[in-house]
């Protein structure tokens, strides 16, 4: 067995694990990446940009669909095939293309490809054939989509976030198992394509929103358009001539039995470090059973091992996983002083029609006798009159006695504009009264921002 010993090994060769390379590189030649599965990163092969895809396409039907409206009579027919071929053809050349160019510019010298596994804490088993012995481990290993037990014994068979987007065809009809951002984005996309979709939760909870109010809006909208079946749990699930067949309980006892042709599981998804024999790293485990870790420094414990991006299951973000590899491998070249980076107002958006976005604190970690709510709805906007979009909410969250803007929940068209100036805001520490000096231009979609503003500037006074 081959043995290599080295001062840096970085498990995944994704998003966080090429930060952390970029970092570690201008330090050492001691360095060595560890890829299982296809070079690309989940954000380019099989995450944001495919999405976006699908999304825009469907998009541009319910548009036409809607044209009647503005006087815009439009007639199509949604081409299958056609669509899957220019998302085939624009991720690899466009997103994963772009990617592999720069992975394909590292040495060789510094990839190995294989499955990873802890012998002890310093040193790693790729595949039985290669042993690494490395002074600090940094795990950037990424995650997988979750498969419930109820769903096991078909795992290679039902779709993935991982999978979907292989299909040559749009499928009559879909199962969607999941109501968070992969499971609402993809499902509205279906079903805007013309693909009979149900989507099917569990806890009864739909997004990212944190405020019941918000909560409440999200459902109701999303089943006005979309077969949501939001509280329950699956009971059986077999492969039947025309399909799958899925037996549901819903949270009021009713059975419900359908049949679809194709099911996409998109309940969340389960990091890689689980594959990695934990029970060898010598390292502390949280009640899920992944490492314990300091989300300033991303380091497990006292140990000389890091964790960064999908891999903590905490923030699955783009941009999260790119400064947390970051992160992590400063600490990882300045240990063992402790290290602290610099972390990023927390934002995240759901690419679905109206958008979903979340920005700073959520409502659920703050104190509401000391937090005001501004309030505006959707409906009160020139521009969303102009666009006959009346759908959604926004609400601020700010410090009672300061002012000071600490996070916001925006349902509606625009949101992730809105989200962009909120998030600055925050980061700049911002009051309600200073964001209101900020001209918003008449009419635009962020008029309605500065009306909940305005209502917690109201309350303030």
């Amino acid at each position: 067995m081959e043995i290599r010993e080295v001062e840096y090994v970085i498990i995944g060769v994704g998003t966080a694990g090429l930060g952390a390379f970029s970092v570690i590189r201008k330090q050492t030649d001691s360095v060595l990446l560890v890829q299982h599965g296809p070079y690309g990163t989940t954000c380019a092969r099989v995450g944001c940009m495919p999405s976006k895809m699908m999304i825009a396409a469907a998009d541009l039907a319910h548009a036409i669909d809607g044209g009647a409206y503005f006087g815009i009579d439009g007639h199509y027919q949604v081409n299958g095939k056609r669509l899957f071929e220019r998302i085939h053809q624009d991720r690899a050349e466009k997103f994963v293309g772009g990617v592999m160019k720069y992975v394909n510019s590292i040495n060789d010298k510094f990839k190995v490809e294989g499955q990873a596994k802890f012998v002890d804490q310093h040193t790693i088993d790729v595949d039985g054939r290669l042993r690494i012995k490395a002074e600090k481990v940094i795990l950037a290993c990424g995650s997988t989509p979750y498969v419930a037990p109820v769903f096991e014994s078909l795992r290679h068979e039902l779709d993935t976030s991982d999978t979907i987007f292989e299909l040559d065809d749009l499928p009559q009809s879909i199962a969607v198992v999941g109501l968070g951002v992969i499971a609402l984005e993809l499902g509205q996309a279906l079903h805007r394509l013309g693909v009979k979709t149900t989507l099917y939760g569990r806890s009864g909870r739909i997004g990212s929103f944190t405020h019941p109010d918000m909560q409440h809006e999200v459902l109701r909208t999303m089943q006005q358009e979309l077969d949501i079946i939001a509280q329950g749990q699956f009971t059986r699930a077999v492969k039947v001539a025309s399909g799958y067949e899925l037996s549901y309980r819903t949270a009021d006892g009713e059975e419900i039995t359908r049949t679809y042709e194709r099911v996409l599981l998109a309940s969340g998804r389960a990091s890689n470090v689980r594959t990695m024999n934990l029970e060898n790293s010598g390292l502390m485990l949280d009640e899920r059973g992944l490492p314990q870790y300091d989300m300033a420094t991303m380091q497990c414990g006292d140990a000389p091992v890091f964790i960064a991006g999908d891999a903590t299951e905490d923030l699955p973000l783009w941009h999260e996983a790119y400064i947390e590899g970051r992160i992590a491998a400063k600490s990882a070249v300045n240990f063992p002083v402790r290290t602290e980076g610099k972390r990023t107002v927390a934002m995240g958006i759901y690419f679905t029609d109206p958008q979903m976005a979340s920005v700073g604190q959520s409502y659920r970690d703050l104190d509401p006798e000391q937090t005001i709510i501004g309030r505006a709805s959707m409906s009160n906007g020139p521009r969303h009159e102009i666009y006959n979009d009346h759908r959604g909410l926004i609400q601020v969250y700010v410090q009672k006695q300061s002012g000071t803007l600490l996070g916001a929940e925006i349902f509606g068209r625009g949101a992730e504009h809105m989200a962009q100036t909120l998030v600055l805001a925050i980061e700049h520490g911002m009051s309600v009264g200073e964001i209101l000096q900020m001209p918003v231009y008449h009419p635009s979609l962020e008029e309605v921002m500065k009306g909940a503003l305005n209502k917690a500037l109201f309350q303030l006074k």
